[in-house]
């Protein structure tokens, strides 16, 4: 009888609306998912997001950044319901850039016209993408509370004229899940840790230390293997103690898998 190959059991952390295409897409790829949302999304509103609406009715924005998926989704759903086909065309006029190929593909099915995308996906990427051609130009962005100050910061200092509004925010889920979660963690049935956010990070630890110490948490990481999608998440990571295994050179959900699975192997 062929002895089965044991499956590494990947920790997956993110939001309840990404759960199911997380777990598929880790099986799919020869893990054993254990899926606990150790961050949740939530509406928000702020004052800027009328005069967001405002300028991309009128035609005075030049570019629309999105950062995720999100960041339209939450968008749509204040608009009523029969705005929404009217403020897609008017956001048409414009040049829509995507962080990434998922938020790319999430606006184009809405009918969204994306006109780029950076190589490299992150705050930063963005930054450098854009620089040469926006000094002068009005950008909008629609993206999470959270959001890095590392793209509002360096569009400015293209010479761009940014203006930001804040459509979600994030929060920390917690109850007998996440408390399971974590004693599954203390008794080492994790093989693999995916981190995708540094919020992330600081909930699953406050999570964890509710229960145990920070040393012995640290300490069942550091002999596991730990995958942080971008270099902050990473930072956020090794603040704690954390030695971060594999860091993708594209900040998606899978290249973060594909980059495990190679060190697996």
């Amino acid at each position: 009888m062929t002895e089965q190959v044991k499956r590494p059991v990947l920790a997956i952390m993110r939001p309840q609306r990404y759960i199911n295409e997380s777990v598929a897409l880790a099986e799919s790829m020869g893990f054993e998912p254990v899926a606990v949302p150790m961050i949740e999304l939530a509406d928000m509103r702020d004052e800027y997001f009328d005069g967001f609406v405002e300028r991309i009715y009128s035609g005075i924005s030049d570019y629309v950044i999105f950062t995720s998926a999100n960041g339209i989704d939450f968008t749509l759903s204040k608009l009523p319901s029969d705005d929404r086909g009217r403020f897609i065309e008017a956001l048409n006029a414009t040049k829509i850039i995507a962080i990434g190929p998922t938020t790319r593909k999430s606006l184009e099915h809405l009918g969204i016209n994306v006109i780029g995308m950076p190589g490299v996906y992150s705050s930063e990427g963005l930054v450098d993408f854009l620089c040469p051609e926006i000094k002068g130009k009005v950008i909008d962005t629609a993206r999470s509370f959270y959001g890095s100050s590392l793209l509002i910061d360096g569009l400015k200092g293209c010479g761009a004229d940014v203006h930001e509004t804040n459509v979600y925010t994030l929060t920390k889920p917690e109850g007998n899940e996440q408390e399971e979660f974590i004693r599954k963690v203390f008794d080492g049935e994790i093989t693999v840790f995916a981190f995708t956010s540094s919020m992330m990070v600081r909930n699953f630890f406050e999570c964890a230390v509710s229960q145990t110490t920070k040393n012995d948490i640290v300490n069942i990481m550091n002999n596991s293997i730990v995958a942080a999608i971008g270099i902050p998440t990473a930072q956020t990571l090794e603040s704690y103690g954390v030695k971060v295994s594999v860091t993708p050179g594209k900040f998606t959900f899978e290249d973060i898998l594909k980059k495990v699975l190679e060190l697996l192997n």
